[in-house]
């Protein structure tokens, strides 16, 4: 596909985009009423952390750090330092499964350019399977390992923060 192509598919997409754009949508005064939280988010007692590892991106970084599962332990024990939850070791026990997974995107034209990498959280109901809801929380790369731990470490605490924030009495009311 030729650089001329791909720029003029991408124009026409944004010339689309705005053209189906109800004014009354454009309108910045507007701003949606904010969706309902599922009910069982926020009654969960007992939760099942499963671990979905990471991407074949990251692994090998967490091999080489001598961590293969250091996204599930060190979320694990946030949450258990919480204390919110009674964590089981069987998803048959548990009100919710927790899948925390840590992913990496690469993207660049020819050559890779950047890369982001994010801790990512789904919340399902133990009981019906269904995915209720989904957090990710962006972690910053670093050239040294002190400055990599530290990055990581407050991905997982903003990645929690989140889920208090979710979880709260009043988040049907104030979701974001």
């Amino acid at each position: 596909m030729s650089k001329a192509f791909q720029i003029a598919l991408w124009c026409a997409a944004l010339a689309a985009l705005f053209t189906n754009v109800p004014p009354s949508a454009a309108r910045s005064d507007d701003v949606a009423v904010p969706a309902p939280v599922p009910g069982q988010i926020r009654t969960a007692k007992k939760v099942f952390i499963s671990n979905l590892g990471s991407d074949a991106i990251s692994a090998p970084v967490f091999r080489n750090e001598g961590e293969v599962d250091k996204t599930y332990n060190h979320f694990y024990a946030a949450m258990k330092a919480w204390g919110r939850y009674t964590l089981v070791d069987n998803p048959d026990d548990a009100d919710q499964v927790f899948e925390i997974r840590f992913i990496t995107s690469l993207s660049g034209t020819g050559k890779i350019d950047s890369f982001t990498s994010e801790l990512v959280l789904t919340i399902v109901d133990a009981k019906t399977r269904f995915r209720l809801w989904t957090l990710g929380e962006p972690v910053e790369g670093a050239f040294l390992k002190s400055t990599w731990d530290k990055n990581f470490n407050r991905g997982i605490g903003t990645l929690v923060d989140d889920l208090k924030t979710l979880t709260a009495p009043d988040a049907a009311a104030t979701n974001k």
